[in-house]
């Protein structure tokens, strides 16, 4: 295999500063929503129905996302995306009132879920031509952003810097590096798919480019829906520790607050080492030993915490269903983005959209479990993860499907391209314009 050329890897490392950024962004504005609910003199509903504004504006302008990729391409899309996200997240922090700040989060939120699909559909992108995995490494990257926002925050908060100098300043920072890292992304617009064997149930020779229509078969469909649901366990796992394991250590178990904050710190922590290990694992094992493998570790490690409860092994338990987890939700989104049928962006976008209404839905449908029968019994679904997980792991590739992608959307010349970023102009016609959907074409239903 030969060695990626030099503006190759300048692409990886935009891309890199893309998800740095987008895990960056929010996370200087968490530490301080305290601050802001003080500052209004909001009343717990109120403010929980303000902060529900950014998931529910990633769903509103979730399904967006693909016809804009085609429209803009991926990469001018996640600067975009960027610059608004920092916008909607400055206004939130200056706003007057509760209306205001929701509104302001549900720009926010939108923007963010866009962001979130243009950024892997270019990471995806760049991995095509690496012919090797790299999307576990973007998402580390990722988590290294929201470590070094909450740093920034927390020192923000100690020095008393006022809110809107430091989300603007936030902004403005984030902004530059975003559009920095534009002139170094892959130029043109997103080729479409190639179909796979094992998406198609042939050979090498069935392989063909993606039609310029919607879902084509059955087979793509219920493809889509598994890898779905294996982004949807992920997610699963990574809303147990966000939302309950602190809770789960500290009043079910009695640890000290101190100790009970160990249980997200280790889910994450050993999640982001997961990612950093996790392409070397798939490149070696295929993804479908790797998420195979991945849900045994957290059925049976939170399986095990829960049937024998003790706050050293809960806080083992999250740090292996952490690991688990670590290659999911990038292997189902670099699934979905390879489907053939499918214009480009469209599969990447049916499983972030439909993700985050899994996420969106998980606390509460955890919360009635708890309040019924008790949070240990409600932490069930993280090892219930694990299971769907390993079940539904054969529709991903095994082992020899890098080798057949080394052909799989082929990058190739883009005569209206005059740098990078660049996306032609209108008129100009490409080499694979024929296995490509029109670019304003309306997106699939």
């Amino acid at each position: 295999m030969s060695s990626p050329s030099f503006e190759l890897r300048r692409a990886r490392g935009a891309v890199s500063a893309l998800f740095l950024t987008n895990g960056a962004l929010l996370a200087n504005l968490l530490p301080r929503y305290p601050e802001i609910k003080a500052e209004l003199g909001l009343a717990n509903s109120t403010y929980g129905l303000a902060l529900a504004a950014f998931p529910a504006g990633a769903i509103l302008a979730g399904l967006a996302a693909a016809g804009l990729v085609r429209r803009l391409g991926s990469a001018r899309l996640a600067v975009l995306g960027t610059l608004l996200t920092g916008i909607g997240l400055l206004g939130a922090a200056a706003a007057p009132s509760a209306l205001v700040l929701a509104l302001a989060l549900l720009v926010a939120g939108a923007c963010d879920a866009i962001t979130d699909v243009a950024q892997n559909a270019h990471g995806l992108r760049v991995q095509r031509q690496y012919r090797r995995s790299i999307i576990n490494s973007f998402h580390a990257v990722w988590s290294i952003g929201a470590v070094l926002g909450g740093s920034v925050a927390a020192l923000a908060i100690a020095l008393d810097v006022p809110l809107p100098w430091h989300l603007g300043a936030s902004a403005l920072i984030w902004a530059a590096v975003a559009l920095i890292a534009l002139r170094f992304t892959l130029p043109g617009r997103d080729p479409a798919p190639v179909a796979s064997p094992e998406a198609t149930g042939g050979t090498d020779a069935d392989a063909a480019p993606a039609p310029a229509g919607g879902i084509r078969s059955p087979r793509v469909w219920m493809m889509l829906m598994a890898l779905v649901f294996i982004a949807i366990g992920g997610s699963l796992v990574e809303d147990a520790g966000n939302s309950w394991a602190t809770l789960y250590l500290g009043r079910d178990l009695g640890a000290p607050a101190v100790i009970a904050a160990s249980g997200y710190i280790a889910l994450v922590g050993s999640q982001f080492v997961g990612r950093m290990l996790g392409d070397g694992m798939v490149d070696h094992f295929g993804q479908r030993a790797v998420a195979r493998a991945g849900g045994a570790i957290i059925m049976l490690g939170m399986g095990l915490a829960l049937a024998f409860p003790s706050v050293p092994g809960s806080i083992a338990g999250f740090a292996l269903a952490g690991f688990g987890s670590a290659t999911l939700v990038p292997a189902a989104m670099q699934e979905a983005d390879d489907l053939p049928g499918l214009r480009p962006g469209t599969g990447l976008t049916v499983v972030s959209w439909l993700m985050r209404l899994g996420f969106l839905a998980s606390p509460p449908l955890v919360g009635l479990v708890a309040d019924a029968a008790g949070l240990r019994t409600a932490l069930l679904v993280v090892p219930l993860a694990g299971l769907l997980v390993i079940v539904l792991s054969a529709v991903l590739p095994g082992r020899s499907a890098p080798a057949h992608r080394e052909g799989t959307a082929q990058e190739l010349p883009d005569p209206g391209a005059d740098g990078p970023g660049a996306d032609g102009p209108p008129g100009s016609v490409r080499p694979d314009a024929a296995d490509r959907a029109p670019s304003d074409a309306p997106a699939p239903r």
